[in-house]
């Protein structure tokens, strides 16, 4: 049963969220401050968290901050705001995906489960190109030795890319394949998610391109890999 990480200070909404979930065989432990989320976050091991962004004493944003120098387990933001600029600073910062309140039930449940698939099902050899290794069995990016922290949804591009050091992409390739949704035309998603990923390879290794962009077509392992 996957354990998920509630973190709401609206004691209503975490209830409401904790009932989605255990009533579809989910483990939900909810948290109501920034304080006590992290203290679980440092001490127990959860298949996904789901967090708010305005908290007590540690804010969402911070909270997302600290959890990725040390996981990539997938993270899903629940939040009232609802500005382009602060969805995608969060998708930049290492949030998996983004549902703004008020929500749908059935989406929140829809949207955990295709981030829970996303993280799921890697074999054991290791993937390899040039100075970067894929550890498929632990999700573990390292270049040149340096680990790399990349988010849920980062693994699933980079891993489908190195599966597949050939094949061109297209948006619509990638779309359906990582978000395991319908393409719904709307790029902002992959172009966002290939921008971070190519920013956190290069923070580590600035002389070597790892993903090559296909003007008009999309994206595939760069050559030089």
């Amino acid at each position: 049963m996957p354990n998920i990480l509630v973190i709401e200070d609206d004691k209503e909404i975490s209830l409401l969220l904790c009932n989605i979930l255990t009533g579809n065989n989910y483990c939900c432990l909810p948290r109501f401050s920034g304080k006590a989320a992290y203290e679980t976050m440092k001490n127990s091991k959860f298949d996904m968290i789901l967090l708010d962004l305005m908290l007590p004493e540690i804010s969402g944003e911070e909270l997302l901050i600290n959890y990725r120098r040390f996981s990539n387990i997938p993270v899903i933001i629940i939040s009232a705001k609802d500005e382009t600029a602060v969805k995608v600073d969060m998708l930049r910062t290492g949030a998996d995906d983004y549902i703004t309140k008020p929500f749908d039930n059935e989406e929140v449940l829809a949207r955990v489960e295709s981030n829970l698939r996303r993280s799921r099902g890697y074999s054991s050899s290791p993937l390899v190109a040039g100075p970067l290794e894929f550890d498929t069995e632990t999700s573990r990016c390292t270049v040149s030795g340096k680990f790399v922290s990349l988010t849920g949804t980062e693994i699933k591009i980079l891993r489908l890319l190195l599966e597949n050091p050939q094949k061109l992409f297209t948006k619509a390739n990638l779309f359906t394949s990582v978000w395991d949704e319908e393409y719904n035309y709307d790029d902002n998603a992959v172009n966002t998610h290939i921008s971070n990923l190519r920013r956190k390879l290069r923070a580590v290794c600035p002389d070597r391109e790892f993903i090559e962009t296909v003007w008009g077509i999309g994206y595939k392992l760069a050559v030089n890999s």
